[in-house]
């Protein structure tokens, strides 16, 4: 149906992966332990919106061109590896208000959305894995005819991480509620998730491009 085959498969493979820690599963988690629920929801939304855009870009075939552009490849890397590290930095410098958890300025919670969704849509990882993942279930006479089996695998993996991804939140920020009331103890939480996110920008700028 829709050009797709062994979705059931499919889902369960998904599923397996949503559930495998990656970069996107660190970046929640280190915003719910530092910032509490409500930043961790805004930046599993924003991870999310951005698997939403990757899926659109395999489905119109616009990540095809990431995989043979050395170049587009190496720039939008660099860009991610220095966002992430620009909002690692950031965390790091930051000085303690008395409570981490609600010293976040007017509006963070959008800031913290984007902030997801950029990390997230500058990630070739991800785009190379949809490119990889997503051909596998669907019909060969469906793959270069419509991009609509693309689109539904893609929301259907967006759903299911995005589920995952909320229930981490929810676990992650209660259990280290307490320590964020602690005003030294919720600014050493910022500044150890501002080294992952280094960490993490370090990590990214290590990918290579599918050969």
């Amino acid at each position: 149906m829709f050009g797709i085959s062994n979705f059931e498969v499919f889902l369960i493979t998904a599923i397996l992966l949503n559930l495998t820690p990656g970069t996107d599963t660190m970046y929640i988690v280190s915003r719910s332990i530092s910032q509490g629920r409500t930043a961790g929801i805004y930046s599993a939304l924003g991870i999310s919106s951005g698997v939403v855009v990757h899926t659109l870009l395999a489905a119109f075939g616009l990540s095809v061109i990431l995989t043979q552009s050395a170049f587009l490849f190496q720039t939008i890397k660099i860009a991610g590896s220095i966002y992430l590290g620009y909002l690692g930095l950031k965390m790091i410098m930051e000085k303690s208000h008395g409570n981490g958890q609600k010293a976040l300025p007017i509006q963070s919670n959008k800031k913290i959305f984007f902030q997801g969704m950029i990390t997230n849509v500058t990630n070739p990882k991800v785009a190379l894995f949809f490119l990889a993942f997503l051909p596998q279930f669907i019909t060969a006479d469906a793959g270069a005819a419509s991009p609509l089996p693309f689109i539904i695998l893609g929301l259907t993996f967006t759903l299911t991480g995005g589920t995952w991804s909320l229930l981490t939140v929810y676990f992650s920020s209660m259990a280290t509620s307490r320590i964020r009331k602690n005003a030294k103890a919720g600014t050493v939480l910022t500044r150890l998730t501002g080294i992952v996110f280094i960490g993490m920008g370090i990590s990214l700028l290590k990918t290579k491009a599918a050969s």
